[in-house]
Parts: structure tokens; C-alpha cells; sequence
């Protein structure tokens, strides 16, 4: 297990918050947390197997909250000095005395245990940043020349994105942790197009971001031989396939898929600021009122959803979260019924008779030293069953359904509620058998319909945690990575629309 960076270390972090913490308590803040952040970033894109773009970024800078006369503050900034930490802390303090007369609703917290000096580090082997770029950018090219030597295969457009992020975080009721995360998130994507009729199409690789370093794009949690190998096959017989015809069909659908319907009908419905109204912006607030907790039929008996700060490589996992608050894993939905929410320090204590609990499941993040802290998304996940079946059992109890591998676009309602979805592959099932590709299709449901016609889950041999490096909320706009895992399930009764058709094609 890699260590947290010696460089990182080497900053002044303990001084810095001793400094800020002592003054934001001299000047009267009942409660002070501080964070030193740096987080370096690459994105690397090829075109073709030609390097296009490359760049390189690094945010280094800290930051102070503070509760002052029941209203929070909070000030950043760049300068690793104490007389910079001094000077944050009374910003901070200040600009919660100045926002005093308009707060309704006093600051409180739910209690967390203290955590004295503890430290985290990421699952991951190698830290892509530590990395010559040419080694990388000569892997990425071989990968691209793999798909352009395909017949059939016209363009190819590969992009690797990585994040090292180092944080240190302190507060005055005593807690201090350093954790270093990892991330990455690769993307290969060949193009076909059709010269007489000059249609085209594209297939790109289903690998997942995820919570590692750059073994990843070498073998390790993932064969990019195999599909490397596979993407012109599928590409070729998708530009052949016929159109689908719209109508209902019984649905088995890849954890490459559904994690994204996961996403945005589960994971934003139960963020408790939306559900509360509190926040709007990006995904709109939620229709799982909190009003619902334990009565809302959310989906069908097999559906299990947790939310989890603790899963091995994911995205969102962490040892603590940016209010001290130790990973956990808790329930959103359990046989179907809503009964949990991600929730924050301040919500967690607000609405605990609701709850049922008076502590925080951890799901406070900032994005950078600069931005205040906000309720963000767990790795919200459905769960497989302990004896479920395989995907190809799956698939032979329909008769005539669709498979639906990888994602593509996506759209749903500002209540989470009307969605529809579509993927990167979908089979027709025929008698329980996969039986050739299909063009043009998406579903489309009501977020409750949807989860309540899931028949089966399948067992943890389909299981694959899947997600996304750019989730948006808040404003100032804030981006977090978040994981999905899923097994394989299947939908019965669903309803199939022709995209091209939809599209007056």
C-alpha cells in the first residue's frame, strides 16, 4: 500500500491549523475545522493515435469553517504561511458575523467520534502523475493503433484522465487526518463511418473510472487485451443492425449500464439537501420526500441500495470526510422501501428524529481548498443477491427483451422522477437467447415503475463497480467522482422508444 506523498507531508499542515483553529476560538467560533488540499490533475487526449492535448494542473491551498453565533463562515486561500492561516480564520469569523441577521436556522452538529492524527490512503499501486508522460502517451498510442488496424474502424479517439488528491483536515473538537486518494478514468472509443450513405457510429470501452492508479491501464482490474480486441466486432455489427421496434420489452441490463440509472434516479433522489429543498442546482431537488422515509415503495422487494464510503476502489470512497466524519455503509433502500438518505454533520443533527439516527453518514466533500464543503454522493450501490443467477441465466428466462450493455446519453426530470436512458450495445433476446444487435433504442420509465418491474438481481459474479469522474452540484459549481456498483438484473414490461423515430428521422 503506497504512502501519503513525502512532499505533502513535507507542508507546514499542523502549524497552519493550530494557528487558524487557535485564532477562529480566540475570536469566539463554538466549532473550527481546517484544510490543506492539493490536488494534482492530467488529462491526456490522442486522436487517432496522435497526441492532441495534454494537460497538467495543480490546486495547493487551505481553508477555514467556523461556526460563529450559530452561522457558519468561511474564507481560503493560497498563501501556506501562518500569518496566511490567521488571516483566513478572522475572514472566516468575519463573514459570519456579517451573515448572522440573515440566518433562520442555528448551526448545530451531530456528534462523531474523535479521530487523533489518523491516516488514509487510496486502494490503488501506482500514482499515474508520478509517471514520465511519454510512458503513458506510448501505451495510449498502442492502444489507439490496435482499433485503427481494425477493418471497419475509421477514427479513434482515446483520453486518460488522472487525480492524485492529498488532504489534511483538523478541527477543535481534536481530530486530524491526512489522506491521499487516486483516481482514474479512461476512455477508448472507436469510430465506423459508412461512405456511400455517410452514417457512422461509434463503441467505446466500458471500462469504468475507478478508485486505482496507472496499473489499471495495464491489466490490473480490467483486460484491455480482450476488449481491445472486441470493440471493431461489435462496432461492425452494430452499423448492420436494424432499428429497433418500439414497444415494451422484458429488459436483462449490464452493470455497465445501469450504474448511470442508478446514479441519477437513487443517488441524487437521496441526497437529503435536494429532498429538502435545500438544493437545487445541476439535478434539481427529489420527489423521495422526506415525508416518505419508510413508506416509499421505491421498487420491487428485490431492490437493496446502499450507500457506502468504504467500497474498494471506488470513487467516492474515503477514510474520513471532509467534517471529520469516519466511512461507512449504511442503507438507502431496503427491500424495496426508501428507508435511509446521504446526509452531512448538519443535516444529520437536524433532522434526526426523522432519521432515526443523530449521526453522519460522512457524505460532506469539497472539491478544492477554495470551495466550502457540501453534501455530496456517496457510492451509492444496488445489491447483489448472495445466490442470485448468472447473466446468461438472466437472459434465458425472456422471450422477447432486449441486453443492454455500457452508457451513452441520458435524460431525466428535475425531481428525478421521468427518465429515459440509452447504452453503447443492445441484443435482442429471443427465446431466452441473445440473437444480434439493435440500433436506435432507449428506455423510458418513471423512476418508481422502473425499480418496481426489477424481477431478479443477479448473483456477485455480475457485480461491477462502475461511476463517474465529473459529477456536478452546488454553486459555485463543485465536481465529485462518485462509484455505482451493480449486478446484472432484469426488467420486465419496460417501455423500448426508436431514438431516430423520437428524433423525427
Amino acid at each position: 500500500m503506497p504512502e501519503v506523498d513525502a512532499a505533502f507531508l513535507a507542508l507546514p499542515r499542523r502549524e497552519l491549523a493550530d494557528a487558524a483553529l487557535q485564532r477562529a476560538k480566540d475570536l469566539g467560533a463554538s466549532y473550527a475545522e481546517f484544510r490543506l488540499e492539493r490536488i494534482r490533475s492530467e488529462s491526456i487526449a490522442l486522436r487517432d493515435g496522435v497526441l492532441e492535448s495534454a494537460r497538467d494542473d495543480e490546486d495547493l491551498g487551505l481553508a477555514v469553517r467556523v461556526i460563529h453565533d450559530g452561522t457558519w463562515g468561511f474564507a481560503a486561500g493560497v498563501a501556506l504561511t501562518t500569518d496566511e492561516a490567521v488571516r483566513v480564520a478572522e475572514q472566516a469569523v468575519n463573514l459570519a458575523q456579517i451573515s448572522r441577521p440573515i440566518n433562520t436556522e442555528p448551526i448545530e452538529l451531530a456528534d462523531e467520534p474523535v479521530y487523533d492524527d489518523v491516516s488514509w490512503v487510496s486502494g490503488y499501486e501506482v500514482d499515474p502523475l508520478n509517471l514520465p508522460r511519454a510512458d503513458k502517451v506510448a501505451l495510449l498510442v498502442d492502444y489507439s493503433q490496435r482499433l485503427l488496424s481494425a477493418e471497419g474502424v475509421s477514427h479513434v479517439n482515446t483520453r486518460v484522465s488522472s487525480v492524485s488528491e492529498c488532504k489534511y483536515f483538523a478541527n477543535s473538537e481534536g481530530t486530524s487526518t491526512t489522506q491521499q486518494r487516486v483516481r482514474i478514468g479512461p476512455s477508448i472509443e472507436g469510430v465506423a463511418i459508412d461512405t456511400e450513405t455517410g452514417r457512422f457510429d461509434s463503441m467505446r470501452s466500458c471500462a469504468p473510472p475507478v478508485g486505482r492508479g496507472w496499473e489499471y491501464m495495464t491489466g490490473t482490474g480490467w483486460n484491455w487485451d480482450e476488449e481491445l480486441a472486441q470493440i471493431p466486432g461489435w462496432l461492425a455489427e452494430k452499423m448492420a443492425a436494424p432499428s429497433v421496434e418500439p414497444g415494451n420489452y422484458d429488459l436483462v441490463v449490464d452493470p455497465t449500464n445501469l450504474w448511470l440509472t442508478i446514479h441519477e434516479s437513487i443517488g441524487h433522489a437521496t441526497e437529503l439537501d435536494r429532498a429538502l429543498g435545500y438544493e437545487a442546482n445541476y439535478a434539481g431537488t427529489s420527489f423521495a420526500t422526506i415525508d416518505k422515509l419508510g413508506t416509499l415503495q421505491y421498487g420491487s422487494p428485490v431492490m437493496h441500495i446502499t450507500g457506502d464510503r468504504t467500497a474498494e476502489h471506488g470513487l467516492a470512497t474515503i477514510g474520513y470526510d471532509d467534517e471529520g466524519v469516519a466511512g461507512q455503509q449504511w442503507d438507502l433502500v431496503k427491500d424495496g422501501v426508501l428507508v435511509g438518505y446521504q446526509v452531512d454533520r448538519r443535516m444529520a443533527k437536524v433532522n434526526e428524529a426523522v432519521l432515526g439516527t443523530s449521526r453522519s453518514n460522512g457524505c460532506a466533500f469539497a472539491d478544492s481548498a477554495g470551495h466550502i464543503p457540501i453534501q455530496r454522493m456517496a457510492n451509492v450501490s444496488l445489491q447483489p443477491a448472495a445466490d442470485g443467477p448468472s447473466t446468461a441465466e438472466l437472459i434465458s428466462r425472456v422471450q422477447n427483451g432486449i441486453y443492454i450493455v455500457g452508457d451513452k446519453s441520458w435524460s431525466i426530470d428535475m425531481q428525478r422522477y421521468n427518465f429515459q436512458f440509452t447504452g453503447q450495445r443492445f441484443y435482442k433476446i429471443t427465446n431466452g437467447k441473445l440473437d444480434g444487435q439493435l440500433r436506435d433504442v432507449a428506455y423510458q420509465a418513471t423512476t418508481t415503475d422502473f425499480w418496481g418491474s426489477m424481477e431478479a438481481v443477479g448473483g456477485p459474479d455480475t457485480y461491477l463497480l462502475a461511476g463517474a469522474l465529473n459529477c456536478g452540484k452546488a454553486q459555485p459549481g463543485q465536481v465529485g467522482a462518485v462509484s455505482h456498483g451493480s449486478p446484472s438484473a432484469l426488467f420486465r414490461d419496460v417501455r423500448i422508444l426508436n431514438t431516430t423515430q423520437e428524433a423525427g428521422r
